[in-house]
């Protein structure tokens, strides 16, 4: 029987937030991508095919894409996507990820820019708030930050690389 003092155990539980926030990013990124890679499969079906086993389809699907190793199935499956087969949001899943992507990428320009100060904040108001979807967001992006999008960020606040 292993004995933790007192001083080790509250520095254990002192981590415990801080870990909490990344525990399991694996799976749930991985479980993302199958959703968002399923989608894109379903949007590109030719016309012509005729699907005879949504589950089969699922398999095939996956396997494409080497999203097909789980232990445990995803949860997103097919009958989960009920809200992306209406108006304008079809083969749209990935956005959850291109969103979150987005999101870690400009905090992190915040970051090693002087953080929040007004000059950033009026910049981010004028470069990307203001506009709306009047442009292309990726050339939103790349006016405001100077350069591409960079998934190391999204993959530093899912505890994926070392920070």
């Amino acid at each position: 029987m292993k004995f933790i003092s007192i001083i080790n155990l509250k520095s254990e539980i002192k981590n415990l937030p801080s870990h909490s926030h990344t525990f399991n990013q694996g799976f749930a990124l991985t479980e993302l991508l199958a959703a968002a890679s399923l989608d894109m499969e379903w949007h590109t079906v030719n016309a012509n095919n005729t699907i005879k086993s949504v589950d089969e389809f699922e398999k095939a699907a996956l396997k494409r894409t080497k999203l097909d190793g789980y232990e445990i199935p995803p949860r997103c499956r097919s009958c989960y996507f009920s809200h992306i087969w209406g108006g304008g949001y079809g083969a749209g899943y990935y956005a959850y990820l291109w969103a979150e992507m987005l999101d870690d990428d400009t905090f992190a320009w915040f970051e090693s820019n002087g953080g929040m100060s007004r000059k950033n904040g009026q910049r981010y108001r004028d470069m990307i708030l203001s506009l709306g979807n009047t442009l292309d967001y990726n050339k939103m992006f790349k006016d405001f930050t100077g350069r591409d999008p960079e998934i190391e960020p999204m993959l530093k606040d899912r505890g994926l690389v070392s920070r």
